[in-house]
């Protein structure tokens, strides 16, 4: 920052970056307090839409003219903008808060299933189709998606890719089942553009049936320019793996939701820094119970601690509230959870199917799921 004027010791540089520094504060503080005040305002009964009845909804639904498309990749840039990609090669944009949505989908992609998608603004996008062989694929655009370059073709029959993250507009990581035993991770240093894979020799072995959930875009998230997490399932155990040099090496621990099922296991991660981390999950079948599916740790994963009270059921997406050390919201195909104390109790605020979930720093929290459904959290 540019000194405004000669002070002594530079203590007017100082102040001023200070008191812009508290103004920072004091507007983030009350965006996430108008957004509590939206969810805590909110009864426990909802009625037959799936919106709380007597109040203003949590969620505003914003249509999408897509009813057959399942969305299960989701990437808010703002308030005004957000990218949804899903079934049928589907991807859609709005620029305007989701009043209007532009299929912008790859050409020729009508047979894929993109789960994913990561945006670094209204232009910049990266999203990948998720399948066994050649049908895991990445495309890249840098027009809002007018064209799209497909970066990453599988070759391997035995890869499966599930999601994806970057750090920054560079550098980013998608993640595979595993192959060999391992799981495979791919490397991009140029926002997409090109994928390496990465040495397996710092990767943990796999354990018997376990893989990646591609439910929700969320099981592979970074937090600061290194650290990324994997979330696990199908096996005996579910596990969040770690690593802090951007996929060259992991640690493993053992997360406390349910498991022992190839339907079983954490779907979705979510830290706000590198240590503080939200992970949910459960059986994803309707007719199967899904006690303790939510998780918590404050040592960057090394241990994780299970909910006092859990969301009631099997949930795939997870967010922090923007500007909250406290405050997340949890989804699934039977309702949205929030809580206030860090992932330590939950309380069910909205009961419609929602399978993904982002927020963004201007307030902008989005979330998106089955028949085309995409909505935004109002104030």
């Amino acid at each position: 920052m540019r000194p405004l004027g000669k002070t002594r010791r530079g203590t007017g540089t100082v102040k001023t970056a200070r008191v812009r520094r508290a103004g920072r504060t004091v507007a983030a503080g009350a965006a996430c307090a108008a957004v509590l005040a939206v969810l805590t305002a909110v009864p426990a009964q909802a009625g037959e839409s799936g919106r709380p009845g007597g109040h203003a909804p949590a969620w505003a639904p914003k249509e999408t003219g897509t009813p057959t498309v399942r969305f299960r990749g989701l990437a808010a840039v703002d308030r005004d903008t957000a990218w949804v990609a899903g079934t049928q090669g589907t991807v859609l944009r709005t620029t305007d808060g989701g009043a209007n949505w532009r299929n912008v989908s790859p050409p020729g992609a009508a047979g894929l299933q993109f789960r994913d998608v990561e945006a670094f603004d209204a232009r910049r996008a990266v999203v990948l189709a998720i399948g066994e062989g050649d049908a895991s694929r990445v495309y890249r655009t840098d027009d809002g998606g007018a064209t799209w370059t497909e970066s990453f073709r599988n070759t391997d029959t035995r890869a499966f890719y599930d999601c994806m993250t970057f750090f920054d507009r560079r550098h980013g990581l998608a993640m595979s089942d595993p192959v060999d035993g391992r799981f495979r991770i791919l490397s991009t240093s140029d926002g997409g553009r090109s994928w390496t894979v990465l040495p397996d020799a710092g990767m943990p072995a796999a354990l018997p049936g376990e893989a990646g959930f591609a439910a929700s875009g969320q099981c592979l998230v970074s937090a600061g320019s290194r650290d990324v997490w994997l979330a696990t399932g199908g096996a005996e155990r579910a596990r969040v793996l770690h690593s802090a040099d951007r996929g060259l090496t992991w640690t493993v621990t053992d997360a406390p939701i349910p498991a022992g099922d190839p339907a079983r296991g954490v779907f979705g991660l979510a830290f706000r820094d590198r240590t503080h981390g939200l992970a949910v999950g459960g059986d994803y079948r309707a007719d199967q119970p899904s006690p303790s599916a939510a998780a918590a740790t404050g040592d960057a994963g090394r241990t994780w601690r299970p909910a006092g009270t859990p969301p009631p059921a099997y949930r795939s997406g997870v967010a922090w509230l923007p500007h909250s050390r406290t405050a997340a919201l949890a989804v699934g195909p039977t309702g949205t959870d929030l809580t206030t104390d860090a992932g330590r109790t939950w309380r069910t605020v909205d009961t419609g199917s929602y399978d993904t979930v982002d927020c963004t720093p201007d307030r902008g929290c989005w979330a998106a799921g089955e028949q085309g459904r995409v909505a935004r959290l109002e104030r």
